[in-house]
């Protein structure tokens, strides 16, 4: 049993040294993104894709030439349209506007092309929303994570989903990327258990590393 705990602890020793040994850098990104939702069970009802803003930092973790861990923290707009057959109390059809917190983590793979690198990554990553509303002419904006006269909110403020990143650093360590993500997470609060709201995005954008 000695022997087995030792050897242990030499292994994660070793490897926790290796980590270390390993190149880390940080960098800033900014993304421009579409985004809406997956529906089900809502018939009549359509997410239409609007545009949005993301704005964060990311750590480069890399364990060879080749693999590494990408970590980021994206402060995020994004905007999209509901529209439905019918009026509901909610007034018809609707600009759905969002902040919030997300934060990827992608396993991500290098491979060296022209004077730079092509990267493919994917991975979960973890949302917060700050603010969610809905607005349409003629009626006051209403907020998604409020509770009316007792009612549960339309929508939750935490997400978990998975995506999926492909992009391209030349030399002077300037990225482009594009990335998709979708969650996995039912976004309704109240009605949750008779309808689906998956959030999906798709950005693009261009980030530096220091």
């Amino acid at each position: 049993m000695k022997k087995l705990i030792l050897s242990t602890a030499l292994v994660v020793g070793l490897g926790f040294s290796q980590i270390r040994a390993q190149e880390v850098s940080g960098g800033i990104k900014l993304d421009a993104n579409m985004s809406n939702f997956i529906l089900s069970d809502m018939p009549g009802t359509k997410s239409k894709m609007g545009v949005g803003l993301s704005i964060g930092g990311f750590a480069k973790m890399e364990f060879s030439e080749n693999f590494g861990l990408q970590p980021e923290l994206l402060l995020h707009w994004k905007n999209s349209k509901m529209e439905t057959n019918s009026i509901s109390a909610f007034g018809g059809d609707m600009d759905l506007q969002y902040f919030g917190l997300e934060l990827p983590v992608y396993a991500v793979g290098y491979m060296n092309a022209g004077g730079g690198k092509c990267f493919l990554g994917a991975g979960p990553y973890l949302g917060f929303g700050i603010d969610a509303r809905y607005k349409a002419s003629g009626i006051d904006d209403i907020d998604l994570y409020k509770e009316y006269g007792g009612q549960k909110s339309g929508m939750q403020r935490w997400d978990f989903g998975g995506g999926a990143m492909l992009g391209y650093e030349i030399a002077n360590k300037f990225q482009i990327a594009a990335t998709y993500k979708i969650g996995f997470i039912n976004a309704l609060n109240a009605g949750k258990d008779d309808a689906t709201m998956l959030n999906q995005a798709i950005s693009i954008g261009c980030g530096y590393r220091f």
